[in-house]
């Protein structure tokens, strides 16, 4: 995909606008940033005193630990199916 042929959208994310250029689809683009703008919203709930710099690391490392668990049970079932296959 060439310079030009990447996406260009703006998110709002927790009240702050970013412009992200990217190979992904400006609707994928948006519906991560929707997700990313919910999880910051759920943990400010219950750390209100976070400023937004924290905010945003505590919703990356939420966020990297989900997927991290998420890649292991992928990983698991993948083992579970070459087993069967054998």
């Amino acid at each position: 995909m060439s310079q030009s042929d990447k996406s260009r959208t703006t998110v709002d994310i927790y009240g702050r606008s970013y412009h992200i250029k990217g190979n992904e689809k400006a609707e994928q683009i948006r519906h991560v940033a929707n997700l990313v703008d919910e999880k910051m919203r759920q943990i400010h709930e219950f750390n209100k005193s976070l400023d937004t710099t924290n905010l945003a690391v505590l919703t990356a490392v939420n966020t990297m630990n989900d997927y991290i668990k998420l890649q292991a049970e992928f990983e698991a079932l993948q083992s579970l199916l070459d087993e069967k296959e054998e």
